[in-house]
């Protein structure tokens, strides 16, 4: 089940957040880019769920995963080249997708994905956005097989201290 966060639930979504770090740390290759104690955070949950756009995913009272879901567009989106044109207000973006390793393989974030795109619909957009780190060779193999058309990359400063190539990509709600 996919719901709207809980406060009772922050401290596994930041739970989650350092496995995946963990677990990059313990392979020596980053695909997130991440960086402890920065990004993503405690405080970066906390701030989704006071502005109602953090959902987690739980299955038998365990948190398997979360992800933040708005309309908040990073400055840097105005240098990709979008093929579905739409009002800001029409957009939803998903950021900060994240399933714990422990449950990885399974198509949690398939399943993740689908929801977004749901939730999207559900609040009446036409697009779906979202940006990945460059390596993150995982992410980026799956949004293409869920449809979504790789839009550009870009040079981001993302939380003004992460300088970065993302990868943009969408698609049609």
């Amino acid at each position: 089940m996919i719901r709207p966060a809980r406060p009772d639930d922050l401290p596994a979504v930041a739970r989650i957040y350092e496995e995946i770090l963990d677990q990059e740390d313990s392979r020596g290759l980053s695909y997130t880019n991440w960086q402890r104690e920065k990004y993503p955070t405690l405080n970066t949950a906390r701030n989704a769920l006071e502005s109602g756009t953090l959902f987690v995913m739980e299955e038998q009272d365990q948190l398997l995963g979360a992800v933040i879901l708005n309309s908040t567009q990073l400055p840097e989106y105005d240098l990709i080249p979008w093929q579905f044109e739409a009002a800001p207000d029409q957009v939803m973006v998903i950021h900060t997708l994240v399933i714990s390793p422990r449950f990885s393989g399974l198509g949690k974030a398939r399943e993740m994905v689908a929801f977004c795109e749901e939730e999207g619909r559900r609040q009446r957009k036409t697009v779906m956005r979202l940006d990945t780190y460059e390596g993150n060779v995982p992410a980026n193999a799956m949004y293409p097989k869920l449809g979504y058309r790789f839009a550009g990359h870009a040079r981001f400063l993302f939380q003004g201290f992460l300088d970065e190539v993302l990868n943009c990509y969408e698609k049609s709600l």
